[in-house]
């Protein structure tokens, strides 16, 4: 399997921001790790094994990315205004830095986001906030409403990075719905997962279709927030 390992100045974070390309061709994957991951955690935790005949046939390319969480939504020491102001610098390097790389590096435009637990979380948000970059998102066992991780505080970029919150204030006949309903949006949980990525991943499917954008939701038997469910379903949806 082809392997590249990047490590470059990011402007917009105004550090070295490090990525793990995997694949050689194929629609290309953007990966998001878990709460506080790092780049390779795809890899080291068998989601790459998982997809070892995806990506030596060439049907897709993961970009493992690096993230900022324990700078932004994890970093209690910082008032909530600056954890916002910091995934916001986060967004931009995503859209403004990433993205136009792997347009570089690869020819297909068919952008899918996926992550596992907080993971699912910076995919789904990410994709909604930017639908005509990403044609599909899969999100497994994610969290969905933000309001938790900024302490009673809540202003409006909070609230434009809180899925359950502004797709709960979208207008379902707009323009940016519409963006949403071309895109193909795998919402996945356990059943035995922590009830509040059950609970969200149950609630934002449903808002969803309230404003009228399909969606897939399921919830998976016997399966907990962990590795070895991840892996099937990613199998199943990628």
């Amino acid at each position: 399997m082809q392997r590249e390992y990047h490590n470059w100045y990011s402007p917009n974070l105004g550090r070295n921001m490090e990525l793990l390309v995997l694949g050689h061709q194929g629609a290309p994957v953007l990966v998001f790790p878990t709460s506080q991951g790092r780049f390779y955690e795809f890899e080291d935790r068998g989601m790459v094994e998982a997809l070892t005949d995806k990506l030596d046939g060439g049907f897709i390319q993961h970009y493992c990315v690096d993230s900022v969480d324990g700078e932004s939504w994890y970093n209690r020491g910082a008032h909530p205004y600056d954890r916002v102001q910091r995934h916001l610098a986060y967004d931009r390097y995503l859209s403004d830095e990433l993205v136009p790389l792997m347009r570089v590096k690869n020819s297909n435009g068919f952008l899918i986001c996926t992550g596992a637990s907080f993971g699912a979380t910076q995919a789904v948000n990410f994709g909604f906030r930017h639908p005509e970059l990403v044609h599909k998102i899969i999100g497994l066992s994610g969290r969905y409403t933000m309001r938790s991780y900024l302490d009673g505080y809540f202003d409006d970029n909070a609230y434009y990075n809180s899925p359950l919150d502004y797709i709960g204030g979208m207008d379902g006949g707009g323009d940016y719905a519409n963006k949403l309903r071309l895109q193909h949006l795998y919402l996945m949980v356990g059943q035995q997962d922590l009830p509040m990525c059950l609970n969200e991943t149950r609630q934002l499917s449903e808002v969803l279709w309230m404003k009228g954008v399909p969606n897939s939701f399921e919830v998976w038997d016997d399966c907990i927030h962990d590795w070895p469910c991840w892996r099937e379903q990613i199998r199943k949806y990628i």
